[in-house]
């Protein structure tokens, strides 16, 4: 197996909604919340319209895009035995991605995240973790991990507790880790354990520039360059508008952001430009093709409703 993801198993609910539902709702714009009673969520969900209910979670965004792709891929991450969960195994099924997990009815349900669309096209989620949350190392498939040429793995899955034993479980049998910092909330969570991952554990890092930054605590986007370079390992940061760079040691390769596009959602954006750039990682393109491999999903998934092409 090419690629193996570990992450939230999550089914994605998406509306679109005014600036005011934002601020009302005291939300931070383009971030996630994690909501901890199911009732605060669908409170949230009760006066809204759904555009689209789909399977999602980060790395499983991903790695549907590799499978997309044409890469034989797999997926471990908690659901329940429920509608959701069931619904969630059957979108994994129909794109060709290897489950390794064996559901079962839960105390916890299936998670759901509630994707906001706000007018501009940016994102809010708010996200009830349900059993996803709770996953633990039983849940690891060794055998799986072993067979697999890379894992990838979310920062929105780390956690205290049962999760890090699972993502530790995970590092600790893998030939090579990447991983996504996934969200700003989450790096000023788990700071201290991020940047270990990232100096010690991880072969390849994915952020944005406002994750990145903030785990390193600049405003200077030099300072990152730097630090980069010092860790002496692969990092690949996603600029908006600023395009993206990929740094390795003393490499240092730009590309341009993809103009003039019609952009509707930006769900998924980093989830999809992962899996254009893993893709050319696994199968031996170089560092520019990568980059330019997740430009183009990237730049595709925006101009659409929803995390998967």
């Amino acid at each position: 197996m090419k690629i193996l993801g570990i992450g939230n198993a999550i089914v994605d609910v998406i509306c679109k909604v005014d600036e005011s539902f934002i601020s009302k709702n005291n939300l931070t714009k383009g971030t996630m919340k994690l909501i901890f009673e199911k009732k605060e969520f669908e409170n949230i969900l009760s006066n809204l319209k759904i555009e689209k209910t789909i399977s999602g979670g980060s790395v499983a965004n991903s790695i549907v895009g590799l499978s997309q792709l044409g890469n034989k891929v797999g997926f471990i991450g908690k659901i329940s035995d429920d509608e959701l969960g069931n619904k969630y195994e059957d979108g994994l099924n129909k794109e060709n991605v290897k489950y390794f997990y064996s559901k079962k009815k839960e105390i916890l349900p299936t998670g759901t995240c509630l994707i906001l669309v706000t007018p501009d096209s940016e994102r809010t989620m708010c996200t009830f973790l349900g059993t996803a949350g709770q996953i633990s190392e039983i849940d690891i498939d060794l055998e799986a991990i072993k067979k697999s040429e890379l894992i990838f793995l979310e920062g929105y899955l780390w956690d205290e507790g049962e999760p890090k034993k699972a993502f530790d479980k995970a590092i600790n049998n893998a030939k090579k880790v990447a991983m996504s910092l996934s969200d700003q909330f989450c790096v000023d969570r788990h700071k201290s354990h991020f940047l270990n991952l990232v100096k010690e554990k991880l072969n390849i890092t994915f952020a944005n520039e406002g994750e990145i930054m903030s785990l390193i605590e600049t405003k200077d986007f030099k300072d990152v360059i730097s630090f980069a370079k010092e860790v002496g390992k692969l990092i690949i940061i996603t600029r908006g508008e600023k395009g993206a760079i990929s740094i390795n040691k003393d490499e240092i390769i730009e590309i341009k952001a993809r103009e003039n596009l019609n952009i509707i959602d930006l769900t998924g954006a980093g989830d999809l430009f992962a899996a254009g750039y893993l893709h050319g990682y696994i199968n031996k393109f170089s560092s520019k093709e990568c980059l330019e491999k997740g430009n183009e999903l990237s730049s595709k998934i925006i101009q659409q409703i929803g995390a998967r092409i």
